[in-house]
């Protein structure tokens, strides 16, 4: 058997003259928690329909298991699928949907009925095995809808913005049960999303999706922290993009110089090189605020406090330098520095490896 349990082997899907998806590889090991992360439109629904099968490759091959599955159809893939709109029969109890595809195998009532208790258990849904849709709350749906999906234990579950349709709360709190689910169950996930938070709060990796190409794959704290590219830094979560010159290149760090400013060192991305236009990508909470000045290691910006947002634990700061340059920090609330008031001048620092150098790029 493959070590991959599903690999992508550059993948591409054209509709007419339209792209919608190209040459993306990657390979997930048993048991990963895989999220497909990006915007409306960048082809993330369009790549899980290709593994499910409900789509050809117009190029490229899909593997389950090793075995090249690209031109079989979806019930012939042992893989199932988990949509937006969980489709529940309106007429059927929770076990009884549960049960419908062990049934549909032709196996022994024991047998069906052991498989779904443990499935009803896993998921939490024991209790509620005789009631119907519409006694169901979202939440609880979306459990029958998981149930459903893994009662075969299917090689790999693969899941279309499940959590799309709930309030902010009730996904929170399903966002804990899928990840928990999916570890007792043990069987590989493909997520799609467009939350950033929750692609980053529940996968072991992430592949960042733009226009129909992967701009980088990696666990979550990469991705974060080490951006490949300043749409993958824009679209994980807030960030300072500082434009920058690339003075000096050398063992993954550049010496650049941030708004003409004073000369600094950060981390630099692949294709980072001497003398190009970068764009500094800093995260709000790397940044640290200080009424002294700097010592010479490190990052630093004078500037002026523009605007303080309360957001419970932390406290975001708006932040202007001389050369009208806006940036963003955020500080925990119990830790707020002393004169932090709007029109204070401070001194705006952050360690080398708080920040990383990106070629720049125009703006979509």
């Amino acid at each position: 058997m493959s070590a991959s349990v599903i690999a992508v082997e550059a993948v591409s899907k054209h509709f007419g003259a339209v792209v919608a998806v190209e040459r993306a590889s990657f390979a997930l090991p048993p048991g990963e928690f895989f999220s497909l992360l990006g915007p409306s439109g960048c082809g993330k629904t369009t790549l899980l329909r290709l593994i499910a099968g409900f789509e050809a490759p117009t190029e490229g091959r899909i593997r389950l298991d090793g075995a090249d599955v690209s031109a079989l159809p979806p019930y012939r893939r042992d893989v199932n699928t988990v949509f937006q709109h969980y489709a529940l029969f309106p007429h059927l109890s929770v076990f009884a949907d549960v049960s419908y595809k062990p049934r549909a195998r032709r196996l022994d009532r024991n047998t069906v009925r052991r498989q779904v208790g443990d499935m009803l258990a896993i998921t939490r849904l024991t209790e509620l095995a005789d009631r119907r849709p519409e006694q169901l709350s979202g939440g609880q749906r979306q459990r029958v809808a998981l149930a459903r999906a893994l009662v075969n234990l299917p090689r790999a579950l693969l899941l279309d913005e499940p959590l799309s349709a709930l309030d902010r709360g009730l996904r929170q709190a399903m966002q804990g049960e899928l990840k928990r689910i999916q570890r007792e169950v043990g069987i590989a996930f493909v997520f799609v999303t467009h939350d950033q938070e929750e692609a980053l709060g529940l996968s072991d990796r992430i592949a960042v999706l733009r226009s129909g190409r992967i701009e980088q794959v990696g666990t979550p704290e990469a991705v974060y922290d080490a951006p490949a590219s300043v749409f993958v830094a824009r679209f994980t979560g807030a960030a300072n993009l500082l434009p920058a010159v690339v003075d000096t290149v050398r063992n993954g760090h550049a010496v650049v110089r941030v708004n003409g400013g004073a000369p600094t060192e950060v981390a630099a991305a692949s294709g980072v090189a001497a003398g190009c236009s970068a764009v500094v990508v800093l995260r709000p909470e790397r940044v640290r605020l200080s009424a002294t000045p700097p010592e010479p290691l490190g990052g630093a910006l004078s500037v002026t406090v523009t605007d303080l947002t309360f957001q419970g634990a932390a406290v975001r700061v708006a932040l202007r330098s001389a050369a009208a340059l806006e940036l963003v920090a955020e500080v925990a609330a119990a830790n707020r520095p002393t004169g932090l008031v709007p029109g204070a001048t401070l001194w705006a620092t952050w360690d080398t490896d708080a920040a990383r150098a990106l070629v720049a790029e125009e703006r979509e």
